[in-house]
């Protein structure tokens, strides 16, 4: 790490200032380590902001903070940006995914960035004639649910707040690229045993 990117860091407010050893040098401890490796994370896999990146150390070292809300502070800034459509699909959209959370009983407050993401893949589904993707909405929540369910075990491994914080960046930015790829190569596999008839095992491509 460079010298200057620390100072920037200690500037900024993201990283301690080390333990002076003399008038121009500092001492930096694993503490000051681990906190570097998250910043970088942050910015490298989440593609956060400084002040974004402010925000969800100030959760981690916040002591009456629950976890739960230290690790939705990290989640929350990885979603995609609003759908700048309001019209009828964007409407329908809405109201389709606050239902399916009220369903299923979810902890999610309707201003979930996660929940306005839904809300415009829905919406954009709707545009192109696929409003019917609704009937099989339930089946991927049960997917995601399994998935969730086996990402935060993962996190659990864990010990320090900061190496919790850096799995769920990191899981849910490289997750759902290793999650894309499973369901491409099970779409193929999906595909071979529906529709093939020759059993051959060329590959298929989009």
């Amino acid at each position: 790490m460079p010298v200057p990117t620390i100072k920037y860091y200690v500037r900024e407010g993201l990283l301690p200032p080390g333990e002076l050893t003399s008038p121009n040098q500092a001492s930096y401890d694993e503490t000051h380590e681990r906190r570097l490796r998250l910043v970088r994370a942050l910015l490298d896999v989440g593609g956060m902001r400084v002040a974004e990146i402010a925000n969800v150390l100030a959760a981690i070292d916040d002591p009456a903070r629950p976890l739960h809300k230290v690790l939705g502070a990290a989640a929350d800034p990885l979603g995609t940006a609003h759908d700048e459509h309001e019209d009828t699909e964007a409407a329908s959209a809405h109201a389709v995914v606050a239902d399916l959370v009220s369903r299923r009983g979810w902890q999610v407050h309707e201003s979930n960035p996660a929940a306005a993401d839904l809300s415009k893949a829905l919406a954009a589904l709707g545009r192109l004639g696929h409003s019917a993707f609704v009937e099989v909405l339930d089946t991927y929540a049960d997917a995601a649910e399994q998935v969730a369910r086996a990402d935060l075990a993962y996190v659990a491994r864990c010990v320090a707040v900061e190496d919790m914080v850096e799995s769920v960046v990191i899981g849910t930015v490289l997750g759902e690229a290793v999650f894309s790829a499973l369901r491409r190569l099970a779409h193929v596999d999906a595909s071979a045993r529906m529709y093939g008839t020759d059993g051959s095992k060329e590959h298929e491509t989009s």
